[in-house]
Formats: structure tokens, sequence, C-alpha cells
């Protein structure tokens, strides 16, 4: 059943990101694995618009409006996807944007490379914090809502990864997308897999899944997380769809059983590439002509890869690569001495 034809309550969102988007084979990869993948080209949502952020915002934005806001303010790592996208997505609506991003040393910030260029292209404010810092970013980020207003601005606080239970509803709508998806192929076990960084995509279709009812279809929905631990995922993923179901009644429950997590392919840490994993993306880009990037899903699916090498039927006989964008971290994210080491 579509997402329109399901009836839920949802909230308004406003229209940014170009969905559906196309779920396509990934042919010689699945030769070379050794079992079918597939892959949800969400890196298709638009250009500067690219990924699962922009599902999210959809959502975001739409109460931003509704609360007539004339600034956003969000928070990432120094090539962060979502405030690339928060930048861009208030910019088609008008809004000015601030962005709190962590680096190693903010009184000499990266270059304006990748994601960073974009935000900067935009407009952004940027404020560069400590990676220590970073354990405090809602408070900074409230401090900055506060001397917004106090300058007479009307800012609107999206939280990490634009993942909270409002965000999560992108999700929610993509499970069933999928579920449309899958319904055109032959039913066999199958595993949707995303790469978790915030929580709020797995809170969405672990959620939207549910709903759908893809588990009677025997597809199951596992994030390979690209930074922290299994625990701290099922945590946070638990609580924000137990706030999404609390605020909106969807007649389900998610509990912390519901959640998988592939764990143990951070490799070096968030946004730190290994060669092993650059390799991946090389093969993938080569295989089948699709692009993933550094940090999320290049780091993802080389951790797909890796379990596949240790059992070849760990996702069951279909595997369903979301793919969430990240393109322009290949700009960034990587130096050209480490992509020139694999090429």
């Amino acid at each position: 059943m579509s997402f329109v034809k399901s009836r839920l309550p949802a909230p308004r969102k406003v229209p940014l990101a170009r969905t559906p988007t196309p779920l396509e084979p990934l042919t010689r990869t699945s030769e070379a694995l050794g079992v079918e993948v597939w892959v949800k080209r969400d890196d298709q949502t638009g250009a500067e618009l690219m990924g699962n952020k922009v599902r999210k915002l959809e959502y975001l934005m739409a109460e931003a409006q509704d609360q007539g806001a004339d600034l956003v303010i969000t928070c990432g790592g120094e090539q962060s996807n979502h405030a690339r996208a928060t930048v861009m997505a208030a910019a088609r609506l008008g809004m000015a944007s601030q962005v709190v991003l962590r680096c190693d040393d903010p009184a000499s910030p990266p270059a304006a490379t990748g994601n960073i260029l974009l935000d900067r292209l935009a407009g952004a404010t940027i404020t560069w914090i400590t990676r220590p810092a970073w354990a405090q970013r809602n408070e900074l980020m409230a401090a900055e809502a506060d001397k917004a207003r106090a300058a007479g601005r009307r800012p609107y606080v999206i939280p990490e990864g634009g993942s909270n239970a409002l965000g999560s509803w992108g999700y929610v709508a993509a499970a069933h997308e999928l579920a449309d998806d899958l319904a055109t192929l032959p039913a066999r076990p199958t595993t949707i897999v995303y790469a978790c960084g915030s929580g709020g995509t797995g809170a969405g279709l672990v959620t939207g899944a549910k709903l759908a009812g893809l588990a009677a279809r025997g597809v199951r929905v596992a994030g390979v997380n690209v930074c922290d631990d299994r625990d701290y995922f099922v945590a946070a993923i638990t609580r924000i769809t137990g706030e999404l179901t609390s605020r909106w009644p969807l007649g389900v429950t998610v509990e912390p059983a519901d959640v998988e997590i592939v764990d143990g392919h951070v490799g070096l840490g968030y946004a730190k590439s290994r060669p092993e994993e650059l390799m991946t993306i090389r093969d993938v880009a080569r295989r089948d002509g699709v692009l993933l990037d550094p940090v999320y899903t290049g780091k993802a699916f080389h951790g797909v890869v890796t379990e596949l090498a240790r059992d070849r039927r760990r996702f069951g006989e279909r595997i369903v690569f979301v793919h969430t964008g990240g393109m322009f971290g290949l700009f960034g994210g990587t130096t050209p001495a480490e992509l020139a080491a694999v090429l």
C-alpha cells in the first residue's frame, strides 16, 4: 500500500525532494558478491538537495514556515550532508541559515571544499567548534538561537541529521515507497540496509516497515552504523520512534528488539577512511557506475561487503541498499592522496 493511500496522520510537508526515487539492480556487484543487490536511489532526490536529509527537511522546513521562522540553525561534522541540505533548503525557501560544524581546530577551519563550499555558496553563517565541544551541540545551538532572537530574528533549530520525530516522517514515507518497489519483485527474504549516522532515517524506516507490514513479506531493516556503536543507535532509534508514535496515533510501537544494527564497521572513526573502504567505493563505481561517499554510504556498503565475506546469506537472498547520497563528500571528505592510492 502506498504512503498516500495509507491515510496515515502525516504532518504537513513542503515539497523539496524529487520522489519517488528509483530502485535499481547492481548487476555486476551482485555477481561479484554472490547475492542479489538493489539500490534505492535516494542520491537522486535532487542535486544540491541530494540524499536522505531532504526527505526529513520536507517536514522540518514546513514546521519552520508554520512558526514564521526566517533563520534555520543546525549542526554537523565539517562535511555534513545534512548541514548542506539544510542550507540549500533554507535558501530555496527564502530563509537565512547558520550551521554549527565540528572540526579539529576552529582557529584554522578546513578549506572550503565539498559540502563546506556549498554551505558558503548558499550564504550560510558557519560557527566552528571543537570535537570535544560537540557533546554540547544542542546547548550551543540553543545559545545561537537566543542570540538571533535578541537581534530580532525568528530562528528554528533543527537537530543533528534532522533526526527527531518530525524529521523521521520522511523515512516513514520512504518505507512505504520501498514496499511499493518490492511489490514489483518476486517475494524472497530481503534486507533493507542503510547507513546509520544519527538515527532519524532508521527510526522512519523501522516504523514505516511495521506500518507497511514488510516483516510478513520476509523483509527486515538493518542499519550499518558509521559512528558510535550498536547500543547508542538502538537507544537513539527507540527514543525517536517513541516520540513519533506518542505524538501521532500510528497504532504501532517500536521496541529495542525491532532495531537491527550491524556494528563493527566504523573503522578509523566517523568520516575517517581506510583504503579498503575506498576500494569498495571504487569497485562499485567501476562495476555499476554508482558513486558512494566516504563518510556514509561507502563505509556502510563496505560493512555489507565484509559481512557477506563471512556469511553469504547474512542478509537473506536480496539486499536493498538505501543510497542516502553524499557524493559531495568525495571532494572534501578524502584527500587526493587517499583516493589516488586506490585508483
